[in-house]
């Protein structure tokens, strides 16, 4: 689409931008940086879902009281979606090195403080400002995009997201790993650390990007709805996103109580190995983005959302015994089908929402950021619906009512990209 000609680009508050203030775009991204921004959204993910399976361990460390544990959990989650609304638009606004670096430093500190933290309510707060200062992702995956020629774009996005979800899925097991051999203050210590290292690399590695875009603040977030209004192609992007991400939450919100349980009765040990081996669906997301550039994205969209479709058959077949399967007899078999089933939700999840992401970096430059912003506000909504759907689940009827969760939000999936393919060939 021709976004010159585009009605609605008028609509915003940014005058239209050139590709030379676009970071040189098409020449900086070389094979080696492209490794790097992989590396860097990796470690920070870790931010976000560390925390989750010490909760215990910090709650009795700092004596919260119990109705507060949960606090722990949510609030670096619910700072990342404060942080996307509030700091990710800055990108169209502030030149991007000078703020991806310091809004890294700050996380920094602020991992630094939730390390030496005594006090429940500074904890809480360090942590909670952690998440917010952690949505420095969401800059570093459109400049990235911005920095590859629009023909190696999807390419550039799907390495990079490698990263991403390969430090989502191995943050649990990880987190487990160092808390309990250093304890969990080492954790924290460690993340701050990074995240320092990496912003000294950046401020050296990153090329200068300067928006062309004049508003001001508030008209820059006032534009968010703007966006989200008449950006037809981020609103089905995201919904999809939305759908596969609950579908993967919900697997990944209650796989553990259920490997936990007879037949398969694994320990932490063994439920961090089962998260690294279902880590393998990460490796297709190169490839996702390289099919998206050679004008295979249709095809390989289908294909994933047929993969999830599946996986939750797989996932149900092993764990609840769908179809007359008995995990009891047949446990090793059982507990490869799981491992199987849930690389391959993961690789279906993540080749839509690394296609999602190609499609929207390829609308309009000079509102990247915002629309990074509104595209993974809207698929964490999905996400947060498909763990909460999956614990009440368990709770009903145990792990073949999840695998259920998984299956619906798998199907809409499907269905809703035969929609999206159909006003995709429309529009072209």
């Amino acid at each position: 689409m021709n976004r010159a000609a585009d009605p609605r680009a008028q609509a915003l508050p940014l005058p239209p931008s050139t590709l030379t203030h676009d970071a040189t775009p098409g020449t900086g991204l070389t094979a080696s940086l492209t490794l790097f921004f992989a590396a860097a959204v990796g470690v920070i993910v870790v931010n976000l879902s560390a925390a989750q399976p010490l909760t215990g361990p910090i709650s009795r460390s700092l004596k919260l009281p119990p109705e507060l544990a949960g606090l722990i959990a949510m609030l670096p989650q619910l700072g990342y979606a404060a942080g996307l609304l509030l700091l990710v638009p800055l990108c169209d606004l502030i030149e991007n090195r000078r703020l991806i670096v310091r809004t890294l430093i700050c996380c920094a500190l602020f991992l630094g403080v939730s390390a030496l933290a005594q006090q429940g309510w500074l904890f809480l707060a360090s942590v909670l400002l952690a998440g917010a200062t952690s949505s420095v992702i969401q800059m570093l995956v459109p400049m990235a995009a911005s920095m590859a020629p629009e023909h190696r774009r999807g390419r550039a996005v799907g390495n990079v997201m490698s990263g991403l979800m390969l430090g989502i899925l191995l943050s649990r097991p990880l987190a487990s790993l160092v808390a309990g051999t250093l304890g969990w203050r080492a954790l924290y210590g460690i993340e701050a650390g990074a995240d320092a290292l990496l912003a000294v690399v950046l401020s050296i590695q990153l090329p200068a990007r300067r928006p062309r875009g004049t508003a001001r603040y508030p008209q820059l977030l006032r534009s968010l709805w703007t966006l989200l209004r008449t950006e037809r192609v981020l609103q089905r992007r995201a919904a999809l996103a939305a759908l596969a991400l609950g579908a993967f939450s919900a697997f990944w919100t209650t796989i553990a109580l259920r490997l936990a349980q007879p037949p398969f009765l694994l320990g932490m040990r063994g439920i961090a190995a089962f998260a690294l081996a279902g880590a393998t669906g990460a490796i297709v997301t190169p490839l996702a983005g390289y099919l998206g550039d050679r004008g295979a994205e249709r095809a390989t969209q289908l294909s994933a959302h047929l993969l999830m479709i599946v996986a939750a058959l797989v996932l149900g077949v092993a764990g609840a015994g769908w179809g007359g399967f008995s995990c009891a007899a047949h446990r090793v078999l059982a507990l490869a089908l799981l491992v199987a089933g849930a690389a391959a939700l993961d690789a279906g999840v993540i080749v839509d929402q690394t296609l999602g992401r190609r499609a929207i970096n390829l609308i309009n430059p000079e509102t990247r950021g915002r629309l990074n912003a509104l595209f993974v506000g809207i698929f964490f909504v999905g996400g947060a619906v498909g763990a909460v759907l999956s614990g009440v689940a368990w709770a009903v009827s145990g792990w073949s009512s999840v695998c259920l969760v998984a299956l619906v939000f798998a199907t809409a999936v499907l269905l809703f990209g035969f929609v999206d393919r159909a006003a995709s060939r429309a529009a072209s």
